[in-house]
């Protein structure tokens, strides 16, 4: 009886320990993923491709897809602060507030990855649901804008990045265009004093760009947020 014990006390603690490296395992890979995306939703927001070219030169490589570098109607950043409160008015009216992976900021409780969590109040009027945004048309895959390949069989991408299977699976990233106050150059709109100063920025917004990847686990998913400011270079 003792000897049922001792194996049976060693199958569990085996499968255990099976079952925690593999979760963390899972949780490691969608961790990367996510990293990638907000690296290829760098690249976005500055224009270029996946190997760094600007994409305003040199045209778009044969066979590129039309969404390659926001080609095709596509939706762009505006250049111009005269054009940016027309173009945030037609974000704010989506109803997830976003086009083409580009967003307004979003409105209440910003941690969308927990609410409405256990305990909390319900979903408010405005405010956005993570798994809403993850849609073609307002979430972006990885490469959807860069070209950045997914590998093939003799150079296989990451299988997360790679999986386009389903809606919830894979990774999605979008991005927040969130103006700067042009009255005092590097503060936020309407936001408390004591802001972090940014000198240069044309247009005046800066960026929180958003990844979400999900594990090959069905309980993992990794969120990651990350702020970008693009100050325009001198001449």
């Amino acid at each position: 009886m003792l000897s049922m014990l001792l194996a049976l006390w060693a199958a569990r603690t085996a499968w255990y320990g099976e079952l925690v490296v593999g979760n963390d395992a899972d949780y490691q890979r969608a961790f990367e993923a996510a990293e990638a995306l907000l690296l290829d939703a760098e690249l976005d927001i500055r224009g270029e491709r996946a190997d760094g070219r600007p994409c305003a030169y040199g045209g778009l490589p044969h066979g590129a897809a039309a969404s390659m570098c926001r080609s095709g109607g596509t939706t762009k950043v505006p250049m111009e602060n005269a054009d940016l409160p027309a173009f945030l008015a037609t974000l704010s009216a989506q109803p997830q507030r976003c086009i083409d992976a580009l967003c307004a900021k979003r409105v209440g409780r910003q941690d969308i990855w927990n609410a409405p969590a256990p305990g909390t109040a319900a979903r408010q009027a405005g405010e956005q649901d993570l798994f809403a945004l993850i849609r073609a048309g307002t979430g972006a895959r990885y490469g959807q804008y860069t070209g950045a390949q997914l590998g093939d069989a003799d150079r296989p991408a990451h299988p997360i990045l790679a999986d386009r299977g389903a809606a919830e699976a894979g990774g999605w990233y979008w991005i927040e265009v969130i103006p700067y106050t042009d009255s005092k150059p590097g503060l936020v709109s309407n936001a408390p004093a004591r802001q972090l100063e940014l000198v240069g920025l044309s247009p005046h917004v800066v960026y929180r760009i958003t990844a979400a990847a999900f594990g090959r686990k069905p309980d993992t998913l990794v969120v990651l947020e990350q702020s970008y400011a693009r100050p325009r270079r001198k001449d």
